[in-house]
């Protein structure tokens, strides 16, 4: 799908039929058919494909050609069929628009169009467009750690409950702070990937209009504070992974230990009955009327003893 934006006030609206996809500021394509990639092409562009924005080399993810500055980050986002992913976005900043270049969805992409006019850039220029969408992917990408931050509050408020917690629930914990666990993955790479364009587009760009410099700065600052905070996450996460296993160890630890206990209790009466169940020629307690209730005696009284010694070593 095509998007196209034109500057409207001091807002964004789409693009009207009847004017020609040259007057846009901002085109957004999404998933492009073959038709859409050729008009944007007629305008000078150069289309990269999925294979080529996902070159890892800084020179197919960074370069300059034309006059236009072409910039590819990885950014979290969903698929057509709902999954979440993490995929490359290529953005295009030439003087008179921005092309952006996408296969999955992330959310800025939809929210940004609505609420440009609320941006700290505003979008009178292709510049401050780009820079008021950048404003918009660092905001979903803080909404995201705020949101795994506020899930792993939550599981280690379950995991530090060993009275409640079950080992079924502990195993979905784990399940749980391994999926936020890639979810901050993809934020870290989002932060990485913003960072590094920013400091490209800072450094090709032949003009700036007033305030930009100071918008950009203040971007960067936003990304390396949460840069620091993902790391204090990460950190979190492998807590709360030592949490969880550590409280799975003392579970186990604990059946295992009832296990014990039990074998220790019936012990003495199995030898009892082992004794008493010996099938030699010559028993001389075969014939005793008192054999059977004195052999359970012995069981029950051998059981009290080991239960005692057993509270006595406080081993229950």
């Amino acid at each position: 799908m095509l998007y196209a934006y034109v500057t409207s006030g001091q807002g964004l609206q789409p693009l009207p039929k009847d004017q020609d996809l040259s007057d846009a500021i901002w085109i957004d394509l999404y998933r492009g058919l073959d038709t859409q990639v050729q008009a944007v092409s007629a305008l000078g562009y150069e289309v990269p494909t999925l294979a080529d924005m996902e070159e890892i080399e800084i020179s197919n993810r960074l370069y300059t050609e034309g006059g236009r500055i072409y910039m590819t980050g990885v950014l979290p986002g969903t698929l057509p069929d709902g999954q979440n992913a993490a995929m490359p976005v290529t953005f295009i900043l030439a003087p008179g628009q921005l092309i952006t270049i996408r296969h999955h969805a992330p959310r800025p992409f939809e929210t940004f169009p609505t609420r440009a006019g609320r941006s700290s850039s505003g979008c009178a220029t292709p510049e401050r467009v780009f820079l008021g969408l950048v404003e918009e992917i660092v905001g979903r990408l803080a909404d995201i750690s705020e949101g795994v931050s506020k899930v792993l509050d939550a599981t280690s408020a379950q995991v530090l409950r060993p009275a409640t917690t079950k080992s079924g629930s502990l195993e979905e914990v784990l399940v749980t702070i391994g999926q936020q666990s890639e979810l901050l993955g993809r934020v870290r790479m989002g932060l990485l990937s913003m960072d590094r364009i920013l400091v490209y587009e800072a450094g090709n760009l032949r003009s700036e209009g007033q305030g930009i410099k100071g918008l950009r700065t203040a971007l960067q600052r936003d990304i390396q504070a949460l840069e620091v905070h993902a790391d204090f996450l990460t950190s979190r996460i492998g807590m709360t992974i030592d949490a969880t296993m550590g409280m799975i160890g003392l579970q186990q630890n604990e059946r295992v230990r009832i296990l014990s206990v039990m074998t220790a209790l019936f012990l003495p009466p199995t030898l009892i009955s082992s004794i008493f169940g010996m099938n030699f020629e010559w028993m001389p307690t075969l014939n005793w009327n008192l054999g059977f209730p004195t052999s359970l005696l012995m069981m029950i009284v051998s059981i009290c003893v080991v239960l005692a010694v057993l509270k006595w070593k406080d081993w229950l």
